[in-house]
């Protein structure tokens, strides 16, 4: 899944893409409210972190900016101001949910999940393909009830394949959701991923199909 980071704060900012990434996400990462309204109308997100003081546009616009265009994406807000009418603001724009600075990164995580959850298209955290399944709650994936232990890129590129089950997803699709903007690299890069995929799997569960991407089967 991707994230985008709207914070201005860019020590901030980094740490939390840095955790973020590690914990299987595609985070991007804008430090301008004009920038991120941009960045968030024209890219595909999961959901977005969301400072309130910003240069440029304050979070408040931005959101508010985001839902009149029609853009139902998941927004947690952050920010250093906490009193109940700057909460009752936030919401009135649009956000989704609410954290004052200073915050653990546990809670923020924490918070990310179950707004993820909620959304449409994960109102079930796990997806089940044949005796595959794929707890997008829990980061976990299970084969005959059996764990198997995945990075939290393997993770991230079964998780896309999973939730178009049975569609074929180019690699473009897959690169946009788990890898950020910022990546410069080859695009073959998720053969690798697929390849160990298939080594912890078994080779019957992604199927190859010339020219167009991939396919995740109930396996052979």
């Amino acid at each position: 899944m991707r994230l985008l980071i709207v914070e201005d704060e860019k020590r901030l900012a980094l740490s939390l893409a840095k955790g973020l990434r590690a914990e299987g996400y595609a985070v991007d990462v804008v430090h301008d409210g004009l920038e991120g309204l941009h960045q968030a109308s024209e890219g595909t997100y999961d959901l977005i972190v969301l400072d309130i003081m910003l240069p440029g546009m304050n979070g408040y616009r931005v959101c508010s900016a985001l839902r009149a265009a029609g853009h139902d994406v998941p927004i947690l807000m952050l920010t250093a101001k906490d009193g109940e009418y700057d909460v009752a603001e936030g919401l009135d724009t649009g956000a989704d949910d609410y954290l004052t600075k200073p915050f653990s990164y546990v809670v923020l995580v924490a918070r990310i999940k179950a707004l993820l959850r909620r959304r449409g298209r994960s109102a079930q955290p796990v997806l089940r393909v044949g005796a595959l399944a794929v707890d997008q709650g829990a980061r976990k994936v299970a084969l005959d009830g059996t764990e198997v232990a995945l990075t939290a890129k393997e993770f991230a590129v079964l998780e896309q394949l999973a939730l178009r089950a049975g569609d074929v997803v180019s690699k473009a699709e897959i690169l946009e959701h788990v890898w950020d903007f910022a990546y410069e690299g080859d695009v073959n890069i998720i053969e690798v991923y697929v390849s160990a995929l298939r080594r912890k799997l078994g080779a019957g569960y992604i199927v190859t199909v010339r020219g167009a991407g991939y396919r995740l089967v109930p396996g052979a």
